[in-house]
């Protein structure tokens, strides 16, 4: 069938950025939209950006309703709803004549705005805290959705608060609903974004949701942090299930009493994690050490943020890989792991519990600020109870816990299970685990013990995953959070042979990266740090040096159409000599 003039014009991918202060109810908009769009059975993307401080400063969710699944935010602004006037200015290089303004015009003084007095609406309405489902209402007006679900989701949010709040709520929604039916029919803006019934069943979750629940399914059955934004997140996830899912839950006074307690927990047989960030975790490096002498498992979340020092303690970066790289002194193997989309942090999160087992060695769960606050609709994944290998031991009266093992692992046994002395010290120790002088003797053999971990980790390093034309010219190389980003930038930029190659496992690197690097006749890397850091442990592992790069430390996370624009410029140079 033809299509209209109507239909063809009309928008299937419409982002909308909401901004205000610090408690003008910014995140009350965002989590009444997110549920209304999702349950009337379109896809939706919500991410954010906000300021250190509990009052002021200007704050901002991005969301995007699309034909398609979004799983990546963008510049491009179709629906901009300020509640104060700041927020015009801080997001000027956001806005284009094609984006509609909509809010209170006398507060703004815009000649942009279309009128919406969110404020007086709800005043009128007789609680002037009805604003946010004014606004809510006035976005899924201008975009024609969620007229018909509203009604029965907002029943389910405030019942138990009394029929007139329910019926106040109701009525705000419905009025900001038809301003800004109003406001699109003013301003020509036509939507047909495909309704899939399908979508009310989905998934919706955060990247710290992902993170936690797939550390559940991992076993993990004791938590510790101290709060540090935005690693915080992850730890709050894990305290919410922990009574159902048997987590022990403990705030600690600081971080290294959090990573002590975790090797605590570990080393009486328990599954432990820590979850913190830059400033936090460098607390944690005497403890990450201690792993690496005494061969105790941990898992440690790490979202990062900028630094150093405090930074911008609310946006986001990946600049702590060197950090995690070379935290704690003295040479020992350790894992780091960074997902690229929820699903990737179910998996790794649930795989890092066994492997830190497995090898007895400190494994991170390396995020950022863009990834844990940041959700999408995803389908649903299975969530089944992990079938983990029991690692540890019955010991004996002849155990050893530190025996030298042909492979490089020694037998873990814990205390109270079985007859064996379960010993270790952070001192160079014997077998037994007692501390020892034996500089060319035991002690020596120790080193090596330990040693051989790095070559077990690296045979078992998870491949990195090839996107696109896999007969590729230009490569475009990745890690962690960037991935979603990157392969809708490849897609909106159209380039021919051209592919995105993505880390989920940054160290040790899979043994094939070299060789699929090597293929490329241009190699670019793409990192949200200033120094290309993912960049300089691929030449350290490798020997290949990328020379292009397409790096982003602002403290804002990449954007899709953005990125595409630097991918066309460094591929319009191909044709120039020169290497990776």
């Amino acid at each position: 069938m033809k299509k209209t003039a109507v239909e063809s014009n009309a928008k299937k991918d419409v982002s909308i950025v909401l901004s205000g202060e610090a408690g003008q109810g910014i995140q009350s908009i965002e989590t009444i939209l997110i549920k209304i769009i999702k349950q009337s059975g379109y896809n939706i993307f919500a991410t954010k950006e906000y300021m250190s401080r509990v009052r002021g400063g200007v704050n901002a969710t991005m969301l995007r309703v699309a034909h398609d699944r979004a799983a990546a935010p963008v510049d491009r602004t179709d629906i901009f709803i300020p509640l104060e006037k700041e927020a015009l200015a801080r997001y000027a290089y956001r806005l284009d004549k094609n984006t509609i303004i909509a809010g209170d015009a006398g507060l703004l003084q815009d000649a942009r705005v279309n009128d919406i007095a969110f404020g007086k609406i709800a005043e009128a309405l007789g609680n002037p805290l009805f604003s946010s489902m004014v606004a809510a209402g006035a976005a899924c007006g201008i975009i024609g959705i969620g007229k018909e679900t509203a009604d029965r989701l907002i029943k389910n949010l405030f019942g138990r608060k009394g029929e007139e709040t329910v019926n106040g709520n109701i009525k705000a929604f419905a009025a900001g609903y038809e301003e800004g039916a109003r406001t699109a029919l003013k301003n020509d803006f036509k939507v047909r974004i495909e309704k899939n019934i399908k979508i009310q069943d989905e998934l919706m979750l955060s990247g710290a949701d992902a993170v936690a629940i797939g550390a559940i399914a991992g076993g993990c059955n004791a938590a510790f942090a101290y709060p540090m934004t935005p690693g915080t997140s992850v730890f709050t996830a894990l305290a919410e299930h922990s009574h159902k899912a048997g987590i022990a839950v403990e705030q600690a006074e600081d971080e290294i009493a959090a990573i002590n307690m975790a090797l605590g927990a570990w080393y009486a047989g328990a599954r432990a994690m820590v979850s913190t960030s830059g400033g936090g975790f460098d607390l944690m490096t005497e403890g990450v050490s201690l792993a690496g002498m005494t061969e105790t498992p941990v898992v440690i979340h790490l979202a990062q943020r900028p630094g150093p020092a405090t930074g911008y303690p609310t946006r986001t970066e990946q600049g702590d890989l060197n950090l995690a790289l070379h935290a704690g002194h003295g040479d020992f193997a350790r894992v780091i792991l960074a997902p690229g989309n929820t699903l990737q942090a179910f998996e790794l999160a649930q795989k890092a519990f066994d492997t830190a087992d497995k090898y007895q060695a400190p494994v991170f769960i390396m995020t950022d600020q863009y990834f844990v606050d940041t959700y999408y609709n995803i389908p649903e994944f299975d969530i089944k109870e992990n079938s983990k290998q029991n690692y540890i031991v019955e010991t004996d009266a002849a155990y050893k816990r530190y025996a030298l093992a042909k492979g490089g692992i020694s037998p873990r046994g814990v205390p109270g299970f079985g007859t064996g002395n379960v010993c270790f010290d952070s001192d160079e120790h014997d077998e037994d685990g007692k501390i020892t002088e034996d500089l060319s003797g035991i002690g020596l053999k120790m080193k090596e013990k330990r040693a051989k971990k790095f070559a077990l980790l690296k045979e078992s390093a998870i491949k990195p995953a090839l996107y696109g034309d896999k007969k590729y010219k230009t490569l475009f190389i990745c890690w962690g959070s960037v991935l979603n980003t990157a392969l809708e930038a490849l897609k909106i930029s159209g380039l021919k042979g051209a592919a995105v190659l993505h880390f989920t496992q940054v160290y040790p690197l899979h043994k094939t990266a070299a060789d699929i690097i090597k293929k490329a006749k241009k190699a670019v890397i793409i990192e949200n740090n200033q120094t290309a850091q993912f960049a300089g442990l691929i030449k350290k592992e490798t020997g290949i040096g990328i020379k292009n790069k397409i790096l982003r430390y602002d403290g804002l996370a990449f954007s899709a159409d953005g990125l595409a624009k630097e991918m066309a410029k460094i591929a319009a140079k191909a044709k120039k000599k020169g290497g990776r």
